[in-house]
């Protein structure tokens, strides 16, 4: 009986069957690493990637802020404080989205067939679009809030503040983007994740205390609204960016984002695995 030993410049034709020893912790870094600057190589090619993140947060900051400004708050400078952490919430389920559909057109095309033969770890392929989305999330919020100061709006955290609430966004959207990588390894077609994600993107979204005051809303849906992950992560942003203040929001904000990351990668590699 003899032992073969895999060498790690070792070609992929090389290994006979399935791997018997899992890559370690250092080589699944490097090989997640190695799946984010493919995906950053592919946004690069395909610009038309940016537009949702760079449009979207210009226009949806300035429609609903001038829309519900006078109506919710009694003028625009009031409505501020209110609308740019939902805004911020906003785009970052929506921005988080099109990792799902993303990851389905690959797999139709047979990119991830590739991967079959390959001595890499199972979550590489999914990880590393997850880690080169960060990207998006970053240009998404960044410009959510430089399009607020731009209309007026002046967090009374500060910069610590403002700082601590962008970047719990981009922790959010990160999160989140697991539910529809999930969906992406379950689904048939991309449309079909597409379909999907609009269904649970919207109750996410507009179901939450992003755009309203949950105590002006009916009694059956402040309770909907007050379970809702995207509610207590608005409620975070705005402690940190309007008033700087670390509460228990935005504990219970990351504890859900470590709650979803738990839940829906594990069920993703698994779904993935058994289409390999």
């Amino acid at each position: 009986m003899t032992t073969q030993t895999l060498l790690p410049d070792a070609p992929a034709a090389a290994v006979d069957g399935p791997l018997a020893d899992r890559p370690s912790l250092q080589e699944t870094l490097a090989q997640t690493l190695a799946m984010a600057w493919r995906s950053v190589k592919k946004m690069r090619r395909n610009p038309e990637q940016f537009f949702d993140v760079t449009l979207q947060p210009l226009l949806f900051t300035a429609m609903f802020t001038y829309i519900f400004g006078g109506a919710i708050s009694g003028s625009v400078a009031s409505y501020m404080p209110i609308i740019i952490p939902g805004i911020l919430a906003q785009t970052a389920i929506t921005t988080c989205m099109a990792m799902g559909t993303q990851l389905r057109e690959d797999m139709d095309k047979g990119v991830f067939d590739r991967f079959k033969s390959l001595p890499i770890a199972r979550i590489a392929p999914l990880a590393g679009p997850a880690l080169a989305d960060v990207i998006r999330y970053v240009i998404a919020s960044t410009l959510t809030i430089v399009v607020g100061l731009a209309m007026g709006y002046r967090p009374g955290g500060g910069v610590t503040g403002t700082v601590a609430g962008w970047a719990l966004t981009i922790v959010a959207a990160w999160s989140l983007a697991w539910i529809f990588t999930w969906f992406g390894t379950i689904m048939r077609t991309a449309q079909a994740v597409q379909g999907i994600s609009m269904l649970i993107m919207f109750p996410l979204s507009f179901l939450s205390n992003a755009f309203v005051p949950e105590d002006t809303l009916p009694g059956w849906l402040q309770a909907f609204v007050k379970i809702n992950p995207v509610s207590h992560v608005v409620t975070a942003v705005r402690d940190l960016m309007n008033h700087g203040t670390f509460t228990a929001e935005v504990g219970w904000a990351l504890l859900g984002c470590a709650a979803v990351v738990a839940i829906f990668a594990p069920l993703a590699v698994r779904s993935y695995s058994r289409k390999m």
